[in-house]
């Protein structure tokens, strides 16, 4: 897309708790979160395959802030989590120190 892809360390806007390592491509801010970019998360990873019904909202686990809403991205047909502004913190990492 933008010719380059970044990995992000995604967390709580509120308590601080990390949520999960997310690949973004591309410019521009981050909107919504593909469920087949979603990494080192026990609750949100693998979700790609399930049906949309069973997609659970995107909550911290720590303090339950509502960060985001499960969604069909009709244009790309994906499945993905809509952001609720302000709810996240973001911070670009090395992915060599990450294991994913």
């Amino acid at each position: 897309r933008g010719g380059y892809s970044r990995l992000i360390d995604v967390s709580c806007a509120k308590c601080g708790t990390h949520l999960c390592y997310y690949q973004k491509d591309g410019p521009g801010i981050l909107k919504r979160m593909y469920l087949d970019r979603i990494y080192s998360s026990k609750l949100y990873s693998g979700l790609e395959h399930d049906n949309f019904k069973n997609i659970p909202q995107f909550v911290c686990p720590s303090c339950k802030q509502l960060i985001g809403a499960a969604m069909n991205y009709v244009k790309e047909d994906r499945l993905a989590f809509r952001l609720f502004v302000g709810t996240i913190l973001k911070k670009i990492v090395d992915s060599s120190h990450v294991k994913l």
